[in-house]
């Protein structure tokens, strides 16, 4: 089974999206048909074995829509400015030529604003056909113009069988031109004195193709976020060859190639540094604002900026491989799928049409046959029942279409993911960005979420009159030699305090207790109480020390020099700084947090205690860790799963929302909804947020494109005119019609000014 998106040319509105959904859907092979309207895109799987591409690109071809394999940004960037100008350039034709026939269908009728109604008939009455014909010559070019309006709509009328909104633009404009076309040759053959209506023709296509001018800016602006992602990688890289530096375009890098960046520079692809040190902006990709300090052996990230020292790197991941890649990629792919509170506007947009088509022509016939006395004693001016029903018929088509409905969710969806992308928070489908926002309970792993994943030096008790310097000089020198993990953290707080290191002239490990080594004359011991006793040292009263660290949740190694106590250093795994803030904030947001790890107990427990956690599942076997999410689960609570390591991964599926941390493994990321890029627990809140703002946001479109249509239609069928009000006239449903969509979209881009950190 493939899964491949494709972007799609020629929809005009929901009805358009969900019969591509409908027809290609139905191909034999394809199991899944998503199309996003707003994005303008189509995600496919289907079986390659069954049905080929050619087959589906035919079929998009006979329902009137052009599909291409998903392009680069910059490529469909264009694509879409081509888009906007050909709107601009149909825009300003029809406005030439919509002016002036609006004014002169218009000056007549100001007359009577004038109390001059006798000049207004006598113009009827001497230049009707020259006024009709006038009218019609100016009102060609702007049905000429607008002709996809009319293919298209007659297209999904009569071939897809599935009206859209241009079918219903076409229905009516074209109604009310053939019907002024009438009366226009009753004026010239049979001297009569009509009104035709084509002011309404020009004015509603004009005031369509402003909305449809609108819609298509608005709609550039909710996929900023992607394309800044793509600018943000440089388009050349300075590579060693043949131990000559060149600069080649960013295409040409391939893996191992050794890469030089200055300071100021971007780095072109990810890489690990095998020279210098620097400190590099990654800023734009985690939303950490702080640069990382990057040294020989650290990994770099495309894109990110070195900020002050020249470094060179071997290149490990280039092009579509890069972190940078993968991200516009999933934030692309997560944008394309919908959310389940999608569903129901796309249900409504299907149906929608149709049953508008049966509306109209109902309305249409009963103010024809029955409604001519009641116009007749409450119109002013006593017109026609044909005029008036014609009326009705057009408003209620032009009104009624439900572009806003369908820009409802995904523009919102679009937004909102793309904000999070700024934020370092990636978002993998529209369904887990609307399921986050129920989230009750978030169940926090220890190791490398909670902590930071690797022992460091939390203490340092110093006795017998030694200094805490001299204690980690001594043992730093010593555990030098040794590739204990607690030795390491050891040697790394040896070196951030600046020690001197002076090299053991003697050193034995001894498994299971510690180590024995010689430095500068003097004989040291580092380990447990094993070691103490075994090597004759008496530890007296530390005792009570080391079992107080202990419970503290640090592992205390004893000390001793020339056999004799000299202090203990305890190590521990350390809670990053912001766990403490990001608990309480999730705790402020009424959400319950629950520790889960393989941990023992004191030390799960202290680490708990550290980070404002209350409730700790410790000792838990990896396997088992995905049943306790499915117990949580099954007493009714909404859970997420944050983790990072591979045996976290099961919980992480299972859970309602999974959520990785970006510095985790790559099974782990993949197996989460979300992944949180700067690798910190506040992030959790922010993407929660994200999700409550979004998925509000998306409500307030859907009620105002309902609401619209629940107010307008009944207007428009003229309802509101038999109790005694006005008629909803053809030109302000255009207006009202395009102002929704716009409204819908402009509200979806407030998104990006909300604050989720």
């Amino acid at each position: 089974m493939k899964n491949k998106a494709f972007n799609i040319e020629g929809m005009t509105c929901a009805a358009c999206a969900a019969a591509i959904e409908k027809i290609v859907g139905k191909q034999p092979g394809v199991s899944e048909a998503s199309v996003n309207f707003a994005a303008e895109k189509l995600h496919l799987s289907y079986n390659d074995s069954e049905i080929s591409m050619v087959n589906i690109m035919q079929t998009m071809a006979k329902l009137g829509y052009a599909l291409h394999e998903e392009e680069r940004i910059d490529i469909e960037s264009a694509r879409k400015k081509q888009e906007i100008s050909e709107l601009r350039k149909r825009l300003i034709i029809s406005a030439i030529f919509t002016l002036p026939l609006f004014l002169i269908a218009m000056i007549p009728h100001a007359l009577h604003l004038f109390d001059r109604p006798e000049l207004h008939h006598w113009i009827l009455r001497e230049f009707a056909w020259q006024n009709t014909v006038i009218q019609l010559v100016l009102t060609l070019p702007v049905v000429i113009v607008n002709q996809k309006i009319y293919t298209r709509g007659v297209r999904a009328l009569l071939i897809q069988r599935s009206p859209n909104m241009d079918s219903l633009i076409a229905k009516g404009t074209a109604a009310a031109f053939v019907y002024s076309l009438y009366l226009t040759f009753v004026n010239i053959f049979s001297g009569g004195n009509y009104e035709p209506f084509y002011e309404i023709v020009g004015v509603i296509l004009t005031l369509i193709v402003i909305g449809k001018y609108m819609e298509a800016l608005a709609k550039g602006k909710t996929g900023e976020a992607i394309k800044k992602l793509m600018e943000l990688a440089p388009k050349t890289a300075k590579v060693i060859r043949d131990g000559n530096e060149m600069e080649i375009f960013i295409d040409e890098v391939s893996v191992d190639d050794i890469i030089i960046v200055r300071p100021g520079e971007k780095m072109p692809v990810d890489g690990t540094v095998v020279e210098g040190e620097t400190n590099v902006d990654e800023s734009m990709l985690t939303g950490e604002s702080m640069p990382v300090r990057k040294c020989i052996g650290d990994t770099v990230i495309g894109a990110s900026i070195n900020k002050n020292g020249s470094i060179k790197y071997r290149a490990t991941k280039v092009g579509s491989d890069t972190a940078l890649a993968q991200i516009i990629k999933l934030v692309e792919e997560a944008q394309g799928r919908k959310a389940p509170i999608a569903a129901m506007a796309d249900v409504i947009s299907e149906k929608f049409v149709p049953t508008i088509i049966v509306i109209a022509f109902a309305s249409l016939a009963g103010w024809y046959f029955f409604g001519a006395n009641f116009i007749a004693a409450h119109a002013a001016g006593d017109p026609s029942t044909i005029w008036f029903a014609m009326r009705i018929f057009i408003a209620i088509l032009i009104v009624a279409c439900p572009c806003a409905l369908g820009l409802a969710t995904p523009t919102s969806i679009m937004v909102g993911m793309g904000k999070g992308a700024e934020s370092g928070v990636l978002i993998k489908s529209g369904e887990s960005l609307e399921t986050a926002h129920k989230i009750q309970t978030v169940v926090l792993d220890k190791t490398g979420t909670i902590t930071v994943g690797k022992p460091h030096v939390a203490d340092i008790v110093p006795m017998s009159g030694y200094t805490a310097h001299e204690i980690l000089r001594l043992t730093a020198c010593a555990e030098k030699r040794s590739e204990h993990p607690l030795g390491e953290s050891i040697v790394l707080k040896g070196e951030e305090e600046r020690v001197k290191f002076i090299e053991p002239t003697s050193f034995i490990s001894i498994p299971g207790q510690g180590i024995s080594a010689e430095i500068d004359g003097k004989a040291v011991h580092i380990g447990n109480e094993r070691l103490m006793n075994n090597s004759g040292i008496d530890l007296g009263k530390s005792i009570h020390d080391s079992e107080g660290l202990a419970q503290d949740g640090k592992t205390p190694m004893y000390v001793a020099i020339d056999q004799k106590l000299a202090g203990i250093i305890a190590v521990a795994d350390i809670i990053k700084p912001d766990s403490k803030a990001a608990v309480d904030k999730l705790s402020g947001m009424g959400i319950e947090i629950i520790m889960l790890t393989g941990d023992n107990k004191v030390t799960a427990a202290a680490v708990a205690r550290k980070a404002g956690i209350t409730t700790v599942l410790a000792e838990v076997l990896p396997q088992d860790k995905a049943e306790n999410i499915k117990n949580l689960q099954a007493s009714g609570k909404k859970v997420a799963m944050v983790g990072d390591g591979i045996n976290d991964a099961p919980a992480l599926a299972q859970a309602d929302v999974g959520i990785a941390i970006g510095q985790g493994t790559d099974v782990a990321i993949e197996s989460a909804d979300i992944v949180l890029m700067r690798g910190d627990l506040s992030s959790i809140a922010s993407a929660i947020i994200l999700s409550r703002k979004t998925i509000k946001n998306i409500k307030q479109n859907l009620f105002w494109a309902f609401f619209y249509n629940v107010l307008c239609i009944p207007i428009a069928m003229g309802l509101w005119f038999l109790a005694g009000g006005p008629l909803l006239d053809p030109m302000i449903a255009a207006v009202a019609m395009s102002l929704s969509s716009i409204s819908v979209l402009l509200n979806a881009l407030r998104l990006k000014r909300v604050k989720i950190m």
